[in-house]
């Protein structure tokens, strides 16, 4: 069974994830392709896109961090990244790579590149400094000892319903 990764918690948007000694930082998870509560997740992110795409585009106020999570794979394997910022194309998207990768050696943390709506399997902002979204990483709080998860919860807003 193949596993993939899912990159980097902590949200490297502009002002959300500065390197700081208060926050918990970045964690790189690996999950099993057939990990039935990952694949909810992403279908519910998937589904929900569109809601998301309006709100990015008419950003409310009290929201900011707007982010994709995409799906980039290449001959070493597939990882999750974030992608922030992003933008809509007429053929798909193009977003900047949020996150250092581990697997896939074909994109770089801070380098632009295209991807399709199939690659997206998350999605998340935060709004009055409340995670909304996200879906995939409150699945991954659910493999990760208490005391991180609340640390991740209390630093950055996450608000995960089981």
């Amino acid at each position: 069974m193949k596993s993939t990764l899912f990159a980097a918690l902590c949200m490297l948007t502009a002002g959300l994830c500065q390197a700081s000694d208060e926050k918990i930082g970045d964690q790189v998870v690996y999950v099993n392709d057939q990990d039935k509560a990952m694949n909810a997740a992403i279908a519910k992110a998937q589904a929900t896109l569109d809601t998301f795409l309006k709100v990015a585009e008419s950003k409310p106020s009290g929201t900011l961090g707007y982010k994709l999570k995409v799906r980039f794979e290449d001959k070493n394997g597939a990882e999750h990244i974030w992608v922030t910022p992003f933008k809509r194309e007429k053929t798909g998207f193009v977003g900047v790579v949020a996150n250092d990768p581990e697997v896939v050696e074909t994109v770089e943390a801070g380098k632009s590149y295209p991807f399709s709506r199939a690659q997206i399997s998350d999605w998340g902002y935060v709004k009055d400094g409340k995670q909304v979204g996200s879906f995939t990483v409150c699945v991954i709080f659910k493999s990760m000892p208490a005391d991180q998860v609340k640390r991740y919860k209390d630093d950055y807003g996450f608000e995960c319903k089981d």
